[in-house]
């Protein structure tokens, strides 16, 4: 049987307090979203000035990382790619740069969506907050 690590509140803490930081040090208004491996929301933060509609992207986002187990823009590339009949896949609705996974051990433990400026900048900011706890 495998063991496989696990987000503690502690890291969703640190992940979101990192992810805060970089969003404040770049002016970004935006919401992040952290959720576990099987997509449920563990935290959810909407900076002053972020849109409302980002605070159902950035979950959105988040889910489809953690279910698909890579990054949310491999999506956006399918689809921009041409293959837009991908749009019916069922459950999955954050298909937008800005969702990355949490990988530890080749294991996805949960994942980061980010909603609210350029899908790059999206993506900046969940990387600053996975890369807070050595991910």
């Amino acid at each position: 049987m495998k063991t496989k690590a696990v987000l503690e509140l502690a890291d969703v803490k640190t992940i979101a307090a990192a992810a805060e930081a970089e969003a404040l040090k770049n002016n970004w208004a935006v919401t992040i979203a952290i959720v576990d491996d099987g997509g449920h929301l563990l935290h959810l933060q909407r900076l002053d000035g972020a849109a409302a509609i980002s605070a159902h992207i950035a979950p959105a986002k988040a889910n489809t990382a953690a279910l698909g187990r890579r990054e949310s823009k491999v999506y956006e590339d399918i689809i921009n790619g041409g293959r837009t009949s991908f749009l019916s896949v069922p459950t999955i609705h954050g298909m937008l740069e800005g969702g990355l996974p949490i990988v530890k051990d080749g294991q996805c433990i949960g994942a980061v969506g980010v909603s609210g400026v350029k899908s790059t900048e999206d993506a900046q900011v969940a990387r600053a907050g996975i890369a807070a706890i050595g991910l």
